[in-house]
């Protein structure tokens, strides 16, 4: 399926090339009516959207919800949740999820978190590469006060980015932080006033898709691999990397407009 075929096609999930610049695509959560609860349709909806963008030209994704929605995502519909057998959730959590999809992807993924991130909301802001937020959010992992845990890789990757006491914290009191505090222990990585975000968001994200895609896969891999191998596994896998892009047309381009000081012109090869 391709971006053009998405257009319109789906019920909680639109799909905006070229948005918010050249060589994005923005993926908008747009169930308001249910705070943007993920039932079966809105997993689904997602994950054919970031299969179709991982096919295009697209160089970086974008992640957000409506400007109707009063939130980023919610997490789980609890209500579709309530009627599962374990064997049921377990089949419904089968991998790929959209944790994993996103975490996975070989674009870069920016987060633009306009709403609270609560539950899977959260757990999806933690899985996109980068995270700015609106001012006003709210970010909260409250699995234990419905006698759950984050299923959505909350206690995984919460750790890895503000450490175990902070995420200890939040996933056993199940409070909510605001965005001045996700972003004073590494939570996000900018907040903007509700009035600028578009304008942080699209800094960042016009700076991304100007490199060549060719090398912010292998960057983006590499960077992965830091917290899944020890340091000299992860050196060689560095260079590895790096040589194989040596190699490439977009490096031969890129060194070559860098000496004649003009914009390299990137064909991801």
């Amino acid at each position: 399926m391709s971006l053009a075929d998405l257009d319109d096609s789906f019920e909680h999930v639109k799909v905006k090339p070229n948005d918010p610049v050249d060589h994005a695509v923005t993926v908008v959560f747009d169930r308001p009516e249910a705070r943007n609860a993920m039932n079966q349709t809105l997993r689904q909806e997602t994950r054919e959207s970031l299969a179709a963008i991982e096919d295009s030209d697209a160089r970086v994704i974008v992640i957000t919800a409506s400007s109707e929605s009063s939130v980023f995502l919610s997490g789980a519909d609890i209500k579709e949740m309530q009627e599962r057998t374990q064997i049921e959730q377990r089949r419904a959590g089968q991998t790929p999820r959209i944790f994993e999809q996103v975490g996975d992807h070989p674009l870069p993924t920016v987060a633009r978190v306009n709403g609270h991130a609560l539950g899977g909301g959260c757990e999806l802001a933690l899985a996109c590469d980068i995270r700015i937020a609106d001012s006003s959010v709210l970010f909260g992992l409250p699995e234990v006060t419905l006698g759950l845990l984050p299923g959505g890789g909350g206690t995984q990757r919460l750790p890895r980015l503000v450490g175990e006491g902070k995420a200890m914290q939040m996933v056993l009191t199940g409070d909510p932080i605001d965005a001045t505090e996700a972003d004073e222990i590494g939570l996000v990585e900018k907040v903007a006033d509700p009035d600028t975000l578009d304008e942080a968001v699209t800094d960042v994200v016009e700076s991304i898709a100007s490199n060549s895609p060719v090398a912010l896969r292998h960057a983006k891999q590499s960077v992965q691999s830091s917290h899944e191998m020890p340091l000299s596994a992860g050196l060689d896998h560095e260079f590895e990397l790096f040589l194989g892009l040596f190699a490439s047309e977009d490096s031969s381009e890129g060194i070559a407009a860098f000496i004649e000081d003009r914009e390299p012109e990137w064909e991801g090869k």
